[in-house]
Order: C-alpha cells, then structure tokens, then sequence
C-alpha cells in the first residue's frame, strides 16, 4: 500500500505544480485575468455537486476502473496490451465493445488517474474538470492574443459562466473531457493558423495529441469539428495567396471542402454514405423515442431515413436543440431551470441576429465565424434528430453550446452589457 499512496502523492504534487505555473500564465491577460481565480472555485463547487449527485454512469465509470487497475498492479503488461483493445478481461470480468466506445475509453484514462486519486470520486472529478476548466482558458487567452479589440468576455461566459455547460462540464462526465478537448482543438488551431511562427512543432504535436483525445470522447462529432476546422484552414491558406478576400468566396470554399470531403468519406467507408447515415439516425431516434414517451420528449412522425427527409427536418430539429424545454415542459423543477435558462439563450440569439442586421456583428474574423456557426448548426441538427428526450438533449448540446455562445456574445450590444459586469 505504501508505494501507491508514495505514487499518487507525487503525481498529485506535479499535477499542483502545473497548475500554479499554469495560472500566472492566463491571470495576467486584460480585463477577463480576474475572472480565473473566480471561475476556477465555481468549476470546483460545481465538481463537488456533480460527485455528490454521482450519476449511475459515472459510478459504473468508477466501478471498471478499479477493476482495470487491479489488472494494472498485477499483471502490468495484460493492462498495456488490454488498452490498445476493445475488450476487458481479467480474473471473472469481462467487458467487451466493438468500435470507438467512449465508454471504454474514459474508463481506461480512470484507471490511469487512479493512480494519482487512489479511486477517489472526488479526486477523479477535479482532474477532469481541471482538463476542462484549462482548456476553455486557453481558448480565451488565445483569443485574446489575437483579436485584442474583440470582446473579451463571450469566452469567459460561453465556457465558465453558463450554467449548463458549468454543471454538465465538471465531475466524471464524458463532456468535461469532450469540451475541454475541443477548446484546446479550436485555440491550437488559431495559434497555428492566426498566430506568428515559431514553437509550431510543439504545437501541432500537441494538436494531434489533442484531436486524438477529441475523437476518442465521441468520434462523429469531432469529424464535424475537423471539417470546420479543416474548411477554415483552406481558407488561411488561400488568402495567403491572395484569394478568398469576400465572405462569398469564404462561405463557398467551406462548403466545397465539406461536400468534396463528405464524398471521399463515403468512397472511403460505407459508415459515411448518405443511405447509411440517414438509416442510422432513423434508428437512433426511434430507438430512444420508446424509451422517452412518459417524458417530455420531440417527435418528427414525418421523419423518414433518406436524405431529403433529414434535410426538410433539420430546421426544425436546430429550432428544438435550441428552445425546448419551454420552462413549463417537464413539470418539475430541474426542467423550469432548463427552460428559464433557454429563454435567455433565445434572447441572446436575438440580441446576435439584431447585431448582425445592423451590421455590428463583432470583430473575429469572418472564416473563423463561419467555421464555428456551421460547427454549431449541423450539431445542432443531428442532435435534435436523434434525441427526442429533452433531459438527454439539453445534456448532449453542452457539446457545440459553448461555442455558439461565443459566436452569439461577441457583438457590440452584448460586448456593451458584458462591460457592465466586468467582462
């Protein structure tokens, strides 16, 4: 016992260590470098709710990590070997699943931070939200690198502040590693993409590093990340060849890279042809459509798996992302807050579309905008079309929320409100 409880003290004290060197690094940035000590306590209070309402996946989570790490103290090798699988076995366990299973994923990194946390649940939380917390930092210091006349304060908002994304960010949840890595994806892209040169190697190893994770935490997702992201270096590169100055041309660019990659995909795999797709989806949503009729749930009776069918319900489908709960939904208290907190979603996205009507829209680049607005919308989409229940939705749109809260604050009328509090 003793060597283990040596092991995690002295990766607990590097973990501490990194992290007040971290710090100095993101208080010093203008105006929003006050927020970090604040925020940072909220991730905290929220971590600790978040274990003291430990969900029943979380406490599976837990329970095979354990199980994993006892593979790991005595018989070393078998645990290596086994993290390159898909399967589990060891003593009476078994735990098998077929293609990237997030699940099995997030339960291998447990048993690695056990090492540091013993199996705390409450230790295990802080280091996943601490994973989240500094990835949504980065991407607001790298923000304000490069756009120092932009708003300051969306960033701190979109990723710290917004109570959903806050609770459903924090604690053993797939989320607190899928939007962390998403951040870090997004600010490594800029500094490579909008920053000077030097240090590159560096990051782009840890890009790679990083997508890698983003891909393991829910892979489809990230395929819809790495194609904006993807779309929007086209762009920088075009424009450095003198091209591409008009957001007509931008916008164009974007959507040949998406369609022209969309077609290699499918020539590619059969997983990404449209017949395939859309039949996948028919399923996912009928499948949880039967578990959700006694909740408040959405329903397309006129959903039909081709694409033309997708396609006429996706507005739709984006509108109830959005929106739905309404506040009186549910009947109960957790669904009044959800809805509460969707009103003023709705009134910042108002706020946003006024802005941009009056020509106020904000000052991040234009391909920068459109890569993240169409990340936001096919998200949008293809979450509202696959999860009729409305608990599980406002829980999975935590995904894209942050960066369309982002997009949504960076303009002038919201920027304005934002100073008032400081930000």
């Amino acid at each position: 016992m003793l060597p283990k409880v040596l092991l995690a003290l002295s990766l607990n004290a590097g973990l501490l260590w990194l992290l007040l060197r971290w710090l100095p690094r993101v208080r010093q940035l203008p105006v929003v470098g006050r927020w970090v000590l604040p925020t940072l306590g909220l991730k905290l209070v929220a971590t600790g709710l978040s274990v003291l309402l430990l969900s029943e996946d979380a406490k599976y989570f837990l329970l095979w990590a354990a199980r994993l790490n006892q593979q790991l103290w005595l018989a070393p090798g078998q645990w290596l070997h086994m993290l390159f699988t898909d399967a589990f076995v060891w003593d009476s366990w078994k735990l098998v699943f077929h293609g990237f299973s997030n699940t099995l994923f997030i339960i291998k990194l447990l048993s690695v931070l056990n090492l540091a946390s013993l199996g705390n649940a409450l230790l295990n939380g802080c280091y996943l939200s601490l994973f989240s917390f500094m990835g949504s930092w980065e991407l607001i210091r790298q923000l304000r690198l490069r756009w120092p006349a932009a708003a300051p304060g969306p960033g701190v908002v979109a990723f710290l502040l917004w109570p959903t994304v806050v609770y459903w960010t924090s604690g053993l949840t797939k989320e607190s590693l899928l939007v962390g890595s998403g951040a870090l994806v997004l600010a490594l892209v800029i500094q490579l993409g909008y920053g000077k040169s030097g240090a590159t190697g560096r990051a782009v190893v840890a890009l790679f590093v990083v997508s890698l994770l983003h891909f393991k935490m829910r892979y489809f997702f990230a395929v819809v990340l790495f194609g904006t992201l993807a779309g929007l270096a086209l762009i920088l590169v075009v424009q450095r060849l003198e091209g591409a100055r008009s957001r007509l041309a931008q916008t164009v660019l974007m959507l040949l890279l998406l369609t022209g990659g969309g077609w290699a995909a499918s020539e590619v795999s059969p997983v990404f042809r449209a017949n395939k797709f859309t039949s996948q989806l028919q399923r996912n949503y009928s499948d949880l459509l039967k578990s959700s009729r006694y909740r408040p749930h959405l329903e397309y009776p006129a959903l039909q798996p081709t694409t033309a069918s997708v396609i006429r319900h996706a507005p739709l489908a984006v509108a109830s992302t959005l929106a739905r709960p309404w506040p009186w939904e549910g009947g109960t208290l957790l669904y009044v807050i959800a809805g509460l907190e969707n009103l003023g979603l709705l009134l910042v996205l108002l706020l946003a579309v006024v802005a941009v009507v009056r020509q106020r829209p904000g000052r991040l680049p234009f391909a920068l905008v459109l890569a993240l607005l169409v990340y936001c919308l096919v998200l949008a989409s293809l979450l509202g079309l696959t999860t009729p229940n409305l608990g599980t939705l406002n829980r999975y749109r935590v995904t894209f929320l942050p960066f369309l809260l982002l997009l949504a604050l960076q303009n002038e009328y919201a920027a304005r409100l934002l100073r008032r509090f400081g930000l």
